[in-house]
């Protein structure tokens, strides 16, 4: 009986020495470095109406753009063929084509590496056993999250080809981009719990009731900042804090439902997204005050992210929605979910 107790403790010995929680987190936090390429790519891909230039969801042999003549031309007549081409791109050339394939082909192509950069270390860290007790289930449930991701990138695109459509639904643009949002700040939650668990042997961070109200908060604002982008309500007016010489500036459809007023309403939707923000940053500065003090970087982290984006957002507006002033706005947006992860990490550890 010793002896198999010794042999046990050896063997349990063996598997925390292989153990690598530092290795795993800086892998977790280049895909998310890459998620937040991804949202920018995607950000470019709509304001340049390039999402719907890809009309067949081709997992595999999609990987490969066309390579002549014949399959360009074969992908632009499928182009032709949908709703959009007559009403955004009528007499759209070859080579004009060409250039809106190019973003959407660039963000799918990005979603397949992210995923392969995902898979393949995750296989190899569980067969090294290099993963933490805890954690080999949590890597699964991150990787089911960026495959769901792209079902709801693929559900988005067909919204946009149905028969009367011109664009993709802003619903489907939503979740597509609030999932991105949630799977990153997943990714760099589980970093960091595995940064504190090597340098601390800490358990894994939980997230607070004051943590879950700011998240609710800040997920109000980016659901309106994806409404924004889909139904285009940035174009709705260029001047700030008014709009169009009002406070309030009145509904664009009327005699709809609350519903649509809310969530399909441009003028609504702008007016809400440019209001919460202020919510949204009082949350912030919530969240920064409390854990000032025990992780200052967090602090200045979002503190600088959410000013920066204040301002970008009113820049934008005001500029008339230009597209690189518009995608600068996206990253930073995407920045500030990882500086509100990393705080909420942090008041989680302290708790």
């Amino acid at each position: 009986m010793v002896a198999a107790a010794a042999d046990t403790a050896s063997e349990n010995i063996g598997e925390r020495i292989g153990e690598r929680p530092r290795a795993i987190a800086r892998w977790l936090l280049v895909v998310a470095g890459m998620i937040v390429l991804m949202v920018v790519v995607g950000g470019i891909t709509r304001l340049t109406e390039s999402g719907l230039s890809i009309t067949r969801w081709q997992p595999i042999t999609g990987t490969i753009p066309p390579l002549g003549q014949a399959q360009w031309q074969a992908e632009f007549d499928h182009y032709r063929q949908i709703d959009q081409y007559g009403a955004v791109h009528a007499g759209m050339t070859l080579e004009q084509f060409k250039g809106i394939f190019f973003w959407e082909y660039s963000h799918r192509l990005l979603g397949r590496l992210i995923g392969l950069v995902f898979f393949l270390p995750l296989v190899w860290f569980w067969m090294r056993r290099a993963i933490p007790a805890g954690y080999h289930w949590r890597l699964v449930a991150l990787l089911a999250l960026g495959g769901l991701q792209g079902v709801f990138g693929w559900l988005m695109v067909r919204s946009g080809l149905q028969p009367g459509m011109v664009e993709v639904a802003p619903g489907w643009l939503a979740t597509h981009l609030l999932t991105a949002l949630f799977t990153l700040a997943a990714i760099v939650w589980t970093a960091l719990d595995l940064l504190a668990l090597e340098k601390e042997g800490a358990r894994p961070a939980r997230l607070t009731g004051f943590g879950l109200a700011v998240g609710a908060v800040l997920a109000v604002q980016l659901l309106y900042g994806a409404l924004m982008a889909g139904l285009r309500a940035g174009l709705v007016t260029d001047q700030w804090p008014l709009m169009n010489g009002a406070f309030w500036p009145g509904p664009t459809q009327t005699g709809e439902s609350l519903g649509h007023a809310l969530f399909a309403d441009p003028a609504i939707v702008h007016f809400i997204h440019r209001w919460w923000a202020w919510v949204t940053v009082a949350a912030l500065v919530g969240l920064a005050r409390r854990v000032r003090k025990s992780a200052r970087p967090a602090s200045v982290a979002i503190h600088s992210a959410f000013g920066t984006q204040i301002v970008l957002g009113i820049a934008v507006v005001m500029a008339g929605v230009p597209i690189w002033l518009a995608a600068l706005h996206q990253l930073v947006g995407a920045l500030v979910v990882v500086a509100t992860a990393w705080g909420l990490h942090e008041l989680g550890r302290r708790a």
